[in-house]
């Protein structure tokens, strides 16, 4: 399929629903043996499979368990998955297969669930989003955000208005993100409700970058006390990381670097790996006070735990340049 307009994908997917047949299999067929369904005793979570630092690790376990939810029989469980292992496959920059495990799923939506009709939707729209073609990104989710009204599946409907907030220009990204946190906070589903923590981080950025810094600075307080909690560490830090750069944008230079030295000597003390946007926060602020001695070893070190980062390369080559410069001179 070339063309993904929303509106004729949902009105194909909602005749599907309605009066399709219940077939919703994925990809070429699997020889299988009449042993093998019987054989696949526990289809495993898929949810407990990804791990959104390391795409192509979450491709290879969710790529096995496509696999046996085939050979179990279970179509609908290959397909959720397969929307997730074209994901992967979106976030490595290797759209055209995205693209085409996807095509698989929507040639077979019949009689699907609405879990993975909207699935289909939000990770389709995402792949488009990754590969630079927002305005058709926006329409998939758009329509997402419509099927999923009243359908029991509120966390999925909080995920699409997430996405339009992202890709949303100026007002229209504001006005997701505040009607995407309203239907959370009204939602009595818990994995809905759990959308405000990257609800409450994304609609920062969104002020940050309209310079409205205050406005920032309240909502990512607000998503760290959400995620204290919850008491995810790794959610914690993300969220102490944050705070501590718009204090820096701010020009409270000395909070951001006690904050950003702080979090990284936590990290240390719970076993995290060090992480490399600390390191550069920790190199940013360092020399903005002026000491380029100290803040030069800290930039190597942000560059060598970024240099490989393929988003970085893609989208912002010149900032992993200006690491690498700073970290020599």
């Amino acid at each position: 399929m070339t063309n993904w307009n929303a509106n004729v994908v949902l009105a194909a997917v909602a005749v599907l629903w309605l009066g399709g047949c219940a077939s919703t299999d994925v990809g070429p067929a699997v020889d299988l043996k009449a042993t093998d369904a019987e054989e696949v005793k526990v289809l495993p979570e898929w949810e407990t499979l990804w791990d959104f630092s390391d795409p192509a690790g979450s491709a290879g376990r969710l790529q096995d368990a496509m696999v046996l939810g085939k050979r179990a029989g279970a179509q609908e469980y290959a397909a959720i998955v397969a929307t997730q292992l074209a994901r992967t496959q979106g976030m490595q920059r290797k759209f055209d297969e995205a693209h085409a495990l996807l095509d698989g799923v929507e040639d077979n939506l019949a009689g699907a669930s609405m879990e993975l009709r909207m699935r289909y939707l939000l990770e389709r729209g995402r792949v488009l989003n990754s590969s630079g073609k927002s305005p058709e990104s926006s329409e998939l989710f758009e329509a997402a955000w419509v099927l999923g009204q009243g359908a029991d599946v509120d966390h999925l409907v909080a995920d699409a208005g997430h996405v339009l907030a992202i890709v949303a220009e100026d007002k229209d990204a504001l006005v997701w993100a505040e009607t995407t946190m309203q239907f959370c906070e009204e939602s009595l589903d818990t994995r809905c409700r759990g959308w405000l923590g990257p609800l409450y981080n994304n609609t920062g950025w969104t002020y940050f970058e309209a310079g409205d810094l205050e406005a920032a600075l309240g909502l990512w307080k607000q998503g760290l006390d959400f995620r204290v909690r919850e008491g995810e560490a790794e959610s914690i830090s993300i969220s102490r990381w944050t705070i501590a750069r718009c204090f820096r944008e701010m020009g409270r230079i000395e909070a951001a670097l006690a904050e950003q030295l702080s979090l990284a000597a936590d990290r240390e003390s719970w076993g995290a790996p060090s992480d490399g946007y600390v390191s550069e926060e920790i190199a940013e602020c360092l020399f903005a006070l002026g000491r380029s001695e100290e803040a030069r070893p800290w930039f190597g070190k942000a560059f060598e735990e970024l240099g490989g980062d393929t988003w970085l390369q893609a989208e912002e080559p010149e900032r992993l340049s200006r690491l690498e410069r700073l970290a020599a001179e």
